[in-house]
């Protein structure tokens, strides 16, 4: 068994992004410019946007946090995204998720210039990436390319299986794993609560990418022996051992489906910083108008 270790790979890939930041820079242009919006106090969301701060001062971008109330009217948002989609010294921006329940989220994402979407939520980027055409990926999917492309995982002809069907997560990665590309080739089932025969579906799976947000769902009799699993879930259980009193596993139970895997990825330290590392590198394309121009 291997462990796919995102904290190294993102260090790694971090490193090749500082490079190229410091030829930019050298070259004449600004350094990127990422903006983060944070509205309320919620401790994951907190935790996540700190670590996207950190970083870009690793890779010498620049870095914006703008931090409301969870009161903040949806009016107010909107004039926020307003003013970053006309900021020219503005690269990319995100909003947080999840939003207050009073603010829509699926309206606060079209609000957002694709231009400058390097979450790749927009249904432009969406879109664009269902075509096979340039676009922002988005952050997770591009995260778990990233490993199967570095580990020399082969996955021409190979059946995956996604576990979950969020727009975030499981539907583009089932899009991008089937796509005719250096990474790709796979054959796609995509599965969920509806699905028949779920344990069977699983089990046939070479290469499976959990994605449900259940905590140790999948377990070692679900996985086919020498698979290839990519754990998206992030789950806190209680644990009265830590001091915090409670702890992050994934979708897959990870201590007992270890031994049957050839990969698989930690939670934490296996997607997450993958997540983060996808959005620099988005950044990064929008700053060199590779995208769009």
């Amino acid at each position: 068994m291997v462990l796919l270790d995102g904290k190294a790979l993102a260090e790694e890939i971090k490193a090749e992004i500082k490079a190229e930041v410091e030829d930019f820079v050298l070259s004449g242009k600004r350094a990127p410019h990422l903006v983060a919006v944070l509205i309320g106090e919620d401790p994951a969301s907190k935790s996540y946007v700190g670590n996207k701060v950190k970083s870009c001062e690793q890779v010498g971008f620049r870095s914006t946090l703008i931090e409301r109330s969870s009161e903040t009217s949806e009016e107010e948002l909107l004039e926020i995204i307003e003013r970053l989609n006309k900021d020219e010294d503005v690269d990319g921006f995100i909003v947080q998720l999840p939003l207050p329940d009073h603010i829509d989220e699926e309206k606060i994402n079209l609000s957002i210039n694709y231009a400058k979407d390097v979450d790749g939520f927009h249904p432009v980027n969406f879109g664009r990436m269902t075509l096979g055409l340039p676009a922002f990926l988005p952050a997770t999917p591009q995260g778990i390319l990233f490993f199967l492309d570095r580990y020399n995982i082969e996955t021409s002809g190979k059946k995956c299986v996604v576990v979950g069907r969020s727009n975030i997560v499981g539907l583009p990665a089932s899009i991008l794993l089937s796509q005719k590309r250096s990474v790709g080739n796979c054959t796609v089932t995509m599965v969920h609560s509806r699905t028949q025969n779920l344990e069977d579906e699983i089990k046939s799976a070479d290469i499976l990418v959990a994605a449900i947000g259940k905590p140790y769902f999948i377990t070692a009799d679900m996985i086919k022996e020498g698979a290839v699993v990519i754990d998206v879930g992030t789950n806190r259980i209680e644990d009265s051992s830590r001091k915090r009193g409670w702890r992050l596993v994934g979708d897959v139970d990870f201590p007992n489906a270890k031994e049957k895997c050839s990969y698989i990825t930690p939670v934490p330290g296996g997607v997450g910083p993958m997540t983060v590392t996808s959005l620099l590198i988005n950044t990064l394309k929008s700053a060199k108008k590779e995208i769009y121009t």
